[in-house]
């Protein structure tokens, strides 16, 4: 009788540590989406103050390749341009009014 009382806990724990087991946790995942957007934009299409500025000492031994406009959470604007000088590869972020943005 005792080793049949000891069976059914035995079965019975092992019931309930099954369940425990196979229980799904669900973890909320949190995205923090970036308010900022960039758009292509064509070299050829950039305003005349950011070619200026690219045509400048400083910077006209860099080769334009590709130009983003990135707008802001606080709707701020500036062109993103990657730019090329042999193997180097940098990006300069430059205002619509031809200012270099640090």
């Amino acid at each position: 009788m005792k080793n049949l009382i000891l069976s059914a806990a035995f079965i019975a724990m092992a019931g309930i540590t099954t369940v425990k087991a196979n229980e799904n946790i669900s973890t909320p995942v949190i995205i923090q989406q970036d308010s900022t957007q960039k758009v292509p934009v064509k070299l050829e299409e950039l305003p005349a103050p950011v070619t200026t500025t690219l045509q400048t000492d400083a910077y006209k031994e860099w080769a334009p390749s590709a130009a983003f406009l990135v707008t802001n959470a606080d709707k701020s604007q500036y062109y993103h341009i990657d730019v090329k000088k042999g193997t180097e590869v940098a990006f300069i972020k430059i205002s619509k009014e031809g200012v270099v943005v640090q």
